[in-house]
């Protein structure tokens, strides 16, 4: 993990700084901005996205899709839990905290606003930081890089499914149009640049030429996250200053999310027999979230200035010490998931406990 990214909820701290000192002073380029749209997607913003996104899948190898099987467990259980649990547990935590308990201290217009932002957070596995994640927990890496190509894959055909169903069980009017519009922009089309360019780079110098290219793009799509920010706390400022509370009312639900789908992930690897090395991964692809995808579809569905917005940058700025967390419980507990583990060895994996 680079400096940057292990000081990323400082960095997100100083955006929130920055962004409503801008908003307040300079509110007519804010204006500008937001105006400046086509089809409800709002260009500046596209532009970012793609310089967030486009490095982040390239270095997705779908050739790995080719070794699925070979830690078909973990794979499992990771699918249960990415696309069969966590979107509806969040919905269910959505509803719960911000649509009853909480409801009392939040504006009432925001409500729905706030509970779809939690939702599209949650509809998306993350698809680059838990390559961090894996590393830091000596997860197996050839099992990261499958799981990983294969939730994208399965982004692009479950997501607008996915997100419609709970915003339409949420009384929520779903833009279909524009719905699938954002992931035809924020997923397809990113992903289809994106190998374009990886191919480039490893036909022409390899994987050393590839390094260097990621090298370079790396920064620059963290510098284009927290222009993003910026933007959107500069919109949100006014909002924010009102209401302070409103950040900490909603990371209450993205923290018991992630804790939980972070411990269901970790318990069904170890019921099924999974390696440590691949279930510590499984865990952290469990629980983590692509914000990037989310922050742009809740721009493009309801605006910056929308209550889904605000939710979306909430899991952006405690995505790292929340996954850290993670990281060093899977990591303290490895003994004890290994104690557990009663299973002939797997052809495909060794012997319990190895990658």
């Amino acid at each position: 993990m680079t400096l940057f990214e292990r000081y990323l909820t400082l960095w997100v701290g100083l955006c929130i700084v920055v962004g409503v000192a801008l908003g307040h002073f300079l509110p007519d380029l804010f204006q500008a901005i937001g105006a400046a749209e086509i089809a409800r997607v709002n260009l500046p913003v596209a532009v970012l996205i793609w310089l967030m996104i486009i490095p982040m899948l390239a270095r997705i190898d779908f050739a790995a899709l080719a070794s699925v099987r070979a830690h078909w467990r973990g794979i499992g259980v990771t699918l249960f839990v990415n696309w069969a649990v966590k979107p509806f547990s969040m919905a269910l935590l959505g509803w719960l905290f911000i649509g009853w308990l909480f409801r009392r201290w939040l504006p009432a217009d925001q409500i729905d606003g706030y509970i779809a932002g939690l939702i599209l957070l949650a509809a998306a596995p993350c698809t680059a930081m838990v390559f961090v994640w894996s590393n830091l927990s000596d997860g197996e890496p050839h099992f990261t890089l499958s799981q990983v190509a294969l939730n994208d894959v399965i982004m692009v055909f479950a997501f607008a499914p996915i997100v419609g169903l709970l915003l339409g069980l949420s009384a929520i009017v779903v833009p279909w149009d524009t719905l699938i519009l954002s992931v035809a922009l924020y997923i397809v089309v990113p992903v289809i640049i994106a190998q374009l360019l990886r191919r480039r780079r490893l036909a022409s110098g390899g994987e050393p030429a590839l390094r260097r290219l990621l090298a370079v793009m790396q920064p620059v799509s963290l510098l284009a996250l927290l222009m993003t920010l910026v933007l959107l706390f500069g919109f949100q400022g006014e909002q924010i200053i009102a209401q302070p509370l409103i950040i900490a009312m909603l990371a209450v639900p993205i923290l018991i999310q992630v804790y939980f789908n972070s411990g269901l992930a970790y318990l069904l690897n170890r019921v099924t027999g999974e390696a440590h090395c691949v279930a510590a991964p499984s865990a952290l692809i469990g629980a983590s979230n692509f914000f990037e995808l989310a922050v742009a579809a809740a721009i493009s569905l309801f605006g910056f200035h929308s209550g889904a917005a605000l939710a979306t940058v909430v899991g952006v700025l405690i995505e790292v010490p929340v996954m850290l967390s993670v990281v060093r419980i899977v990591n303290a507990t490895k003994p004890w998931y290994e104690r557990g583990l009663r299973r002939a060895p797997d052809p495909a994996t060794g012997p319990a406990g190895q990658g």
